[in-house]
């Protein structure tokens, strides 16, 4: 999870996010170009990278400078087996490598069905954006390309330029600044290590790592029982969701003192909500399940693990600078560290970008042998489509650490914790100790 060079980890050519969008309608390949450039000259995290030498770390923000834009046939003439072709561009160019230096961090490829008919995807390298920044990049895309087109468009809002969000929190979170949160976190995470999960190989074992994905479905009757006991409860789809998860790892691993992380945004104040950038932060939820007699009581305090956790926010750096031994279940031999995530969010359906109309692809079925890279462990994403009403599962593994087999036992397994708990939240609950 940290700093490994420019060829592993978070700073190597695999750490990309990748999204795909269908356009419907004719594209005009010239104003895809400039529309792409004029993204890249808006958001300077896109031509931005990181100085790391010994004793220095900074930005150095570069000139705007032409996105690369492929563009590809796709010869498939049935509408109906378009969908998977997407998804299997999407996966191939997930494998793809993409170096921190190679600016702009921005890089496109357009694969056209037929005139009418196309998918776009945005590779960018994942120290330059997160999904929200995805969002944006497409919609200031969108409009940027109409007005190439010739068409009126309204004013994009002001995009705050990330070097003023890292100043912010430089000064916010300074070492001398007084910030609540410290003891906050001092206090919560004292004895205790964030979960680890018995991997199937030793780090030390040195087998050859890249990033897998399992993907799975939740039934729409399963995810909507979910969804009706956080209403119920007052929560949300992610407090129910990771209730679940922790008593599926309280009977995995017989911890009932469970410390899940979770990637969260932190955006900071509203001037940086249209700021293209990395602002994900690692946040350890931590909850004591011991004497919880029905799963209705583990959703009650996970819900207070959460609202106590997003109230005091600060940067996982410094997070485990207040209770280091937190972090231990990273350097384990034999563990493996399970992120946990949840999506719901609108779908961008026929956006209209003058005249082509832009929906996101957002319906991932196909497994795949080689992804992004997850720098260490595992990232377990649940989507919520709202077209379907299902939810879309993704475990994102390093191969190093779990075999696939593995993994599609543990989402398995997750999804039979999830329909026994949503069904019967006031059974009794029999937790391993």
């Amino acid at each position: 999870m940290f700093d490994q060079g420019d060829e592993e980890g978070p700073f190597g050519p695999l750490y990309n996010i990748v999204g795909g969008w269908r356009l419907t309608g004719k594209t005009d390949t010239e104003a895809l170009q400039e529309a792409l450039n004029d993204v890249v000259a808006r958001h300077e995290a896109l031509r931005t990278t990181v100085v790391r030498t010994p004793g220095e770390q900074r930005q150095e923000i570069h000139p705007p400078t032409p996105v690369s834009l492929t563009v590809r046939e796709i010869p498939e003439p049935d509408p109906a087996l378009r969908d998977r072709r997407a998804e299997e561009l999407l996966i191939e160019l997930e494998g793809g490598r993409y170096g921190v230096t190679e600016l702009p961090l921005l890089h496109a490829v357009l694969g056209r069905f037929d005139e009418d008919d196309a998918v776009l995807v945005l590779v960018v390298h994942h120290t330059a954006a997160d999904e929200v920044s995805m969002q944006l990049v497409i919609r200031d895309l969108g409009v940027l390309y109409a007005r190439r087109r010739g068409h009126e468009t309204g004013q994009l809002p002001q995009a705050t330029p990330f070097r003023d969000f890292a100043a912010w929190e430089r000064e916010r979170y300074a070492p001398t600044a007084e910030v609540k949160a410290r003891a906050y976190w001092r206090e919560q995470l004292a004895g205790a290590a964030i979960t680890g999960v018995p991997s199937d190989h030793r780090k030390s074992a040195g087998v050859p790592k890249k990033t897998s994905v399992h993907r799975f479905l939740v039934d729409a009757e399963l995810t909507s029982a979910a969804l009706a006991l956080a209403k119920e409860t007052r929560g949300s789809a992610f407090m129910v969701l990771l209730a679940a998860y922790k008593v599926f790892l309280n009977e995995r691993v017989g911890a009932t003192d469970v410390a899940v992380p979770t990637m969260a945004s932190g955006r900071g104040p509203a001037r940086f909500e249209n700021t293209v950038g990395a602002f994900f932060n690692f946040v350890p939820l931590r909850t004591d399940l011991s004497g919880a007699a029905t799963f209705r009581e583990v959703v009650e305090r996970t819900r207070a693990t959460c609202l106590k956790a997003y109230g005091n926010f600060l940067p996982f750096g410094q997070v485990v600078a207040e209770a280091p031994a937190s972090a231990a279940s990273f350097a384990a031999d034999d563990l493996g560290v399970v992120a946990f995530q949840v999506f719901q969010f609108p779908a961008l359906e026929a956006e209209e970008a003058g005249d082509l109309r832009i929906s996101e692809i957002r319906r991932r079925l196909l497994s795949q042998d080689v992804s992004t890279d997850i720098p260490d462990g595992v990232m377990f994403q649940l989507d919520i489509d709202p077209r379907s009403g299902e939810m879309l599962g993704h475990l994102g593994f390093n191969t190093n650490l779990f075999r696939e087999a593995t993994m599609r036992e543990f989402a398995a397994g997750f999804v039979e914790v999830l329909a026994r708990t949503v069904a019967a939240p006031d059974a009794p609950l029999e937790l391993a100790s």
